[in-house]
């Protein structure tokens, strides 16, 4: 498991796997930083292997209405949702190659597909990560590795639990299921999407957001 800031909550999780019959690391790297991602891939396949199934889950925001955007907020938001897909992908992709084998999933966001007022910087960044998923999918679906995006809606998470309630109430709103969803409806679908069952599955953008994007 990467991280770049919460080490403790890293922790956290690799442990949780670890009682369940798992093994975990966790590998510090911002990645929008080429070198720090390829140290990252360095220590992970020393420690573990190859890497086979690689979810890019890694996204920032910085929002504000455009006419009031700072360049380095529209820059980092870019950095970190684009970059760090790419080099992710970038280095995964030789030992899937040489497998013959892998899948990569990146996570994107409902505004990919739909745009949201103040985040002009997140929606192209999230939209960018569609067509990069497609293009990928189209060059690996020949090497048995599948390219694809989950897009999750509004998600309970502490980014959003930090939001006002009246603007909680006026998102649900958008939403035909009425509700935010949770991380337990997330990780299901990201790990079929993962399994061999879902092998002819690639270059998909998957929502999973309670209709929103309808």
């Amino acid at each position: 498991m990467n991280y770049n800031s919460h080490p403790d909550d890293a922790l956290e999780v690799a442990e949780e796997i670890g009682k369940a019959g798992g093994t975990a690391i966790t590998v510090w790297a911002d990645v929008s930083d080429r070198g720090a991602v390829e140290a990252m891939f360095e220590e992970t396949v020393a420690k573990l292997g190859p890497v086979e199934i690689l979810v890019n889950n890694a996204g920032i925001i910085h929002d504000s209405l455009l006419m009031r955007m700072k360049d380095e907020d529209f820059k980092r938001v870019l950095d970190i949702n684009i970059y760090g897909t790419y080099y992710c992908s970038r280095f995964a992709v030789a030992g899937m190659v040489r497998a013959r084998w892998g899948r990569i999933i990146n996570v994107s966001s409902v505004v990919g597909i739909r745009g949201n007022v103040g985040q002009s910087n997140y929606s192209a960044s999230k939209a960018g990560i569609h067509g990069f998923t497609k293009s990928l999918a189209k060059e690996l679906a020949t090497r048995n590795i599948t390219v694809n995006a989950v897009a999750p809606g509004y998600v309970s998470t502490a980014t959003t639990n930090v939001l006002p309630d009246k603007l909680k109430d006026r998102v649900k709103q958008w939403i035909p299921m009425g509700r935010f969803g949770d991380p337990d409806e997330i990780a299901p679908v990201i790990a079929f999407v993962a399994s061999e069952e879902a092998r002819y599955l690639t270059g998909s953008v998957i929502p999973v957001d309670g209709g929103m994007a309808i």
